[in-house]
């Protein structure tokens, strides 16, 4: 379940029970294109972490919309912490989960420049794994005719026509210019939902797959 969801007596009853939780982290505010909504990052974690809830016994902590993101940060709405802070706050937010008994936790990370990040931050911790979704879901691969790009790209944009059809701006995906200029790699022209709902089922398989290989008694 959502740990936002939970009452405070229920959630020091989860801990004492020594759950994983489950932090995902998707930027609620970055440049994806002219296409896409700055949310793409925050709606995919979102989405992913929901589907591990309904698959095994974990905790979701709400979504940490902020994070590092360089790259991004020059495009109008995009907000961005630098390398030392983003650490310091997830930093923060597992030792705070640890100091009230969920010693087991799993970052979920949706972005690129954000892995090394949570690569450092998680090696202070005994229990910590970091899941990057970029790694996930490759079985899925086959599907995707133009595979160059990684951002705001075919798979994005599918994966967002699988979530939230409603918002891609469908007449904005033929894209014009370098990244500077558009905020996007790739070629979305060839996006669709179900293109996008197989890449979310092949990423939720491996994200599943990598929980019970680090605990097993999840299974």
């Amino acid at each position: 379940m959502w740990l936002e969801d939970l009452a405070w007596p229920e959630a020091k009853a989860w801990f004492a029970a020594d759950p994983v939780v489950v932090i995902p982290v998707g930027a609620a505010a970055k440049a994806h294109g002219p296409h896409l909504p700055l949310k793409t990052d925050a709606l995919t974690a979102r989405a992913l972490a929901q589907a591990l809830i309904e698959r095994l016994p974990v905790i979701a902590a709400p979504v940490l919309g902020l994070g590092f993101y360089p790259a991004f940060s020059s495009f109008a709405g995009s907000q961005h912490l630098g390398a030392d802070t983003f650490k310091a706050v997830v930093g923060e937010l597992i030792a705070g989960l640890a100091a009230q008994g969920a010693r087991r936790v799993a970052l979920l990370n949706t972005g690129v420049s954000t892995e090394k990040p949570l690569d450092e931050i998680a090696a202070a911790f005994d229990d910590v794994l970091v899941l990057h979704m970029r790694l996930m879901g490759r079985s899925a691969e086959a599907l995707i005719e133009k595979r160059e790009g990684g951002h705001a790209d075919e798979r994005e944009t599918s994966v967002v026509l699988a979530l939230e059809p409603r918002s891609v701006r469908l007449d904005k995906l033929a894209l014009d210019g370098p990244f500077e200029a558009t905020g996007a790699t790739g070629d979305p022209t060839r996006a669709t939902a179900f293109k996008g709902e197989r890449i979310l089922a092949a990423r939720l398989d491996d994200l599943v797959a990598a929980l019970v290989k680090r605990w097993p008694d999840l299974s």
